[in-house]
């Protein structure tokens, strides 16, 4: 086939180019003019031992190489670029709907532009364009606001016509569009060629290559990376990294101490076509049309098409290893739903001679990111794989940002959507991925509007409420496996209607979510929060507090049932984690995190703290129901359930008690709602929780008690100017970024990490400045809503993006959330950004193309403005901080 002849040619420029490969080949001993070369042997150690010799792992090494690393040994169980990677469609798309992803990839096509002139290799970069289509209104604002994002990072972007579009692509079939994107610098290359070309550099920069070597195991001790086991001996080592593709998750599992990558592979079909009778122009735009589910690029003056069908195939479900992937059988049966859309969007091709049908694997993750970072569980083993067809848009960037996180000890972005510990252990059961991966493929090309969830691998982890919330008209969403409640559809609502209610606009549950938070305001509600992370740590002496005042940065040297807001911080100050900690004990400390902190801030701890068999640590997650009871009849209702005295006198506010709640006792009770309404978070043994639930609603019900979800808490919490850790805060945040500096004790009377930086930060001034935005010309019936990401303007000039936002039902207007830089004029140079700064410009939000007036405000309303008034009675001017 045409594709082996590319490959077989690739070998051979690659390795004339190499001289080390040359003298290797010329010196080896062979029985038989059949027998395989006896390669030179591994060396006994390394610094860092790569498995994979695909895009990603040759991107790994070209990139630790660049950055200084010497002693780097890539194995490879084939031949190099001989997996995916060489059955890659070669199309580079920087049109990704999230940001980290967008930045890898544009990093990516500027690489692979100069690859050719660093290395000699050819590499086939050609820049095309490409052209991203539309079908229905809805999937043009879903292109509309990725093109806002790339405009903003300087990359040409347009949102065109059809008719544009016919003339950029004269065979396109333009009858069904109603508009399109066009991205002039997007690229083709050859995969295989690239992956040639990386690990060309890599070897002139001393990275030793090795394949037809198979690794068997990565040996771990103490939690630690040591070594890895190969079928032609053992290297030791520090650092190990998993770039092995599709079998990825069989390495993780092949040690004793398993390494939990959720991915899996499925088919993956496309056809290559003979030149045309007038071959195609090398230079013409590839097409994308998400609505028809496929992907048509120029090959050769004829046609490479594939496609993301609604009915994948997965395989190697039962781990089925081989050494290089050989072609699957051809499925035209399969394929014929692509081929068709093919012919409609190309009626031309018709008549056209068809090459061949390639079906290779392409592995996928539970939610269609790529999976990258250091495991949880073992020291120095990073991974980076799944790249859910994307590999070869994300390879350049993915491996720097890897390398960085290798050298520095984490990257220069935030790639938390990408972490490895945004996962459990629990999503890496074969059948959930083979389920999981079944949704995700088709989902790769469905149109994703704000809010949608997975349908598969669902009831995985849930509250001991479960059946009695969905019994009472709970709509759930889930969050790290856990299921969580959205809102509740009362009675005699069209319960169909509101389960597809999937909109940029106004979405069908505004009015329902609206009454649960004026209950919230008014009366009292109960939403389960079962889900937060909970850890307790305690010690038999002061290790416990010493340990904990130096990983956090506020002072947690509080009386006992006390409960103190901080920050986990790293060493440039950002957020690792955001909690609450109660101190039930003179040497007992209960923290509570975000749901997705479960296995990130267990790894963060079991690093930091120190290796003392008197501190213990355990996670409490499943041993707690958390019931979140907000509003002001909130403590009428636990007075008279524990007869026991709840008001701010007897229970002042961010306390926590232990108490009885009905017959049960032994309930954490603390004095905060994460919303900034008044009310207690109940933290109840859950061989109890049925029982207190059922005490709480039978008492409220003359205070008009009702359930809610986390729309209504998401609403409240933004209105309050609230900031969540991993939405609004991340790694790069700062409490002197976030307005949280009373959340830092910089004078507690001991270092703590990240006390420098903030120093620093005090001193000069910050660089970015969260900021909450209410839209002013907003129409919430008629206007496009936004959610997050949507680009900040001030003054005309982009300052920033939005983190979250929600409608407000207090002020009757969308509130959002982000960060405000203050960036050179002239040179783009990052300068701090002051309260006059903000105060003093004139601010857009942009939704989708379309700029929204917003009034910038560094701090939340006053409690003037918590009742329900008319727009036109606020005045968006008055603030204090609560």
């Amino acid at each position: 086939a045409a594709s082996m002849f590319l490959r077989l040619l690739s070998d051979i420029q690659w390795r004339a180019a190499h001289p080390k490969w040359r003298r290797m080949t010329s010196s080896q001993r062979s029985t038989s003019t059949t027998a395989e070369p006896h390669p030179v042997s591994l060396p006994a150690q390394a610094q860092v031992v790569i498995c994979g010799g695909g895009i990603m792992g040759t991107s790994v090494a070209y990139h630790l190489s660049k950055m200084g690393w010497k002693d780097i040994v890539l194995l490879e169980q084939g031949r190099l670029a001989a997996g995916t990677t060489r059955f890659c469609a070669g199309i580079v798309s920087t049109a990704r709907p999230v940001s980290i992803e967008l930045k890898m990839a544009h990093y990516s096509n500027k690489l692979y532009q100069q690859l050719e002139q660093e290395t000699g290799v050819q590499t086939g970069y050609m820049k095309t364009g490409s052209i991203s289509l539309a079908q229905t209104q809805d999937r043009l604002i879903s292109l509309k606001r990725i093109a806002s994002s790339l405009n903003v990072m300087g990359i040409p972007c347009e949102v065109i016509s059809p008719k544009k579009v016919l003339q950029l692509h004269p065979l396109i079939n333009i009858h069904d569009l109603v508009g399109a994107m066009y991205v002039p610098e997007d690229a083709l290359v050859s995969s295989a060629n690239v992956c040639l070309a990386l690990a060309t550099a890599a070897s002139r920069n001393g990275v030793q290559i090795h394949e037809r070597t198979c690794v068997s195991h990565v040996t771990i001790q103490k939690g630690q990376v040591t070594g890895v086991e190969t079928d032609r001996g053992r290297i030791q080592c520090e650092y190990f990294v998993n770039c092995a593709g599709q079998w990825a998750y069989e390495l993780g599992h092949s040690g004793e101490e398993p390494v939990h990558i959720p991915l899996h592979a499925c088919e993956h079909f496309y056809l290559l076509t003979h030149p045309l009778k007038e071959p195609l122009s090398s230079s013409l735009p590839t097409v994308v049309d998400p609505d028809g589910r496929i992907y048509i690029r120029n090959w050769q003056g004829g046609i490479l098409s594939g496609g993301f069908e609604k009915n994948p195939k997965p395989l190697f479900t039962e781990g089925r290893n081989q050494l290089e992937i050989q072609n699957l059988q051809e499925d035209w049966d399969h394929f014929g739903p692509l081929l068709g859309a093919l012919l409609r969007r190309m009626p031309g091709l018709e008549a056209l001679q068809i090459m061949q049908l390639v079906n290779c694997p392409e592995s996928f993750t539970p939610d269609m990111r790529c999976i990258m970072g250091e495991s949880p569980t073992a020291r120095g083993y990073f991974v980076l794989a799944g790249m859910n067809s994307a590999g070869i848009s994300y390879g350049g960037g993915a491996g720097k940002y890897l390398a960085e996180w290798i050298v520095n000890g984490y990257p220069s972005e935030n790639v938390w959507p990408l972490d490895l510990k945004r996962f459990g252990t629990l999503q890496s059961s074969r059948t959930f991925l083979r389920h999981r991966v079944m949704e995700v493929m088709p989902l790769m090309c469905d149109l994703k509007v704000p809010r949608w969830d997975f349908q598969t691998g669902r009831q995985l982890r849930t509250s001991p409420l479960y059946d009695r919330l969905d019994a009472q008209g709970a709509r759930w969403m889930e969050k790290h496996g856990f299921e969580r409640v959205k809102y509740f559809v009362p009675p005699g609502n069209d319960l169909l209607d509101l389960d597809h209610s999937k909109t940029f606009y106004k979405p069908d549950w505004f009015d329902i979510v609206g009454s649960e938070v004026k209950c919230c305001k008014e009366a009292v509600c109960v939403i389960d929060m079962s889900s937060f992370t909970k850890f307790e740590i305690s010690s038999t002496g002061d290790q416990a507090l010493e340990s904990l005042q130096y990983l956090f940065s506020n002072d947690l040297d509080v009386p006992v049932g006390h409960v103190v807001h901080t920050g986990m911080l790293n060493e440039k100050g950002g957020y690792e984690n955001d909690c609450s900690i109660a101190r039930l004990s003179k040497r007992s400390f209960f923290m509570i995190s975000p749901t997705d902190q479960q296995v990130h801030c267990w790894a963060w701890l079991k690093n930091h703290l120190p290796d003392d068999s008197n501190l213990v640590m355990e996670d409490v997650t499943w041993k707690y129901t958390a019931l979140n009871l907000i509003g002001p009849r909130a403590v009428d209702v636990l007075s008279e359930l524990s007869y026991a005295p709840m008001t701010a006198e007897h229970f002042p506010s961010l306390f926590c008690k232990e108490m009885s709640v009905g017959y049960a006792n032994g309930i954490r009770v603390m004095s905060i709602t994460h919303t900034g309404e008044p009310g207690f978070v109940l933290y109840i043994p859950i061989e109890y929780a049925l029982h207190v639930y059922n005490e709480v609603m039978n008492m409220g019900q003359k205070y008009g008690i009702r359930n809610a979800g986390y729309y209504a808490l998401r609403s409240l919490r933004i209105e309050k100017f609230f900031a969540f850790w991993g939405q609004d805060l991340d790694a790069f945040t700062t409490p002197m970024e976030c307005g949280r500096e009373f959340q830092v004790k910089l004078d507690k009377g001991m270092q703590f990490l990240g006390q420098e930086a903030l120093w620093e930060q005090k001193q000069n001034g910050v660089y970015k400045r969260f900021t909450m935005f209410i839209l002013e010309d907003h129409d919430t019936d008629m206007d496009l809503w936004p959610w997050w990401g949507e680009p900040i303007f001030r003054n005309g000039r982009y300052v920033g993006k939005t983190t979250s936002s929600a409608y407000s039902y207090t002020l009757e207007r969308h509130v959002c959330l982000g960060f405000v830089h203050h960036f050179d004029e002239k040179t783009g140079e990052e300068l701090v950004v002051t309260t006059d700064f903000i105060n003093q410009g004139e601010y857009e939000i942009d939704i989708a193309g379309q700029r929204f007036q917003a009034k910038a405000k560094l701090y939340p309303f006053s409690s003037l403005f918590t009742q329900r008034r008319r727009k036109d009675e606020v005045e968006l001017s008055g603030y204090q901080r609560e």
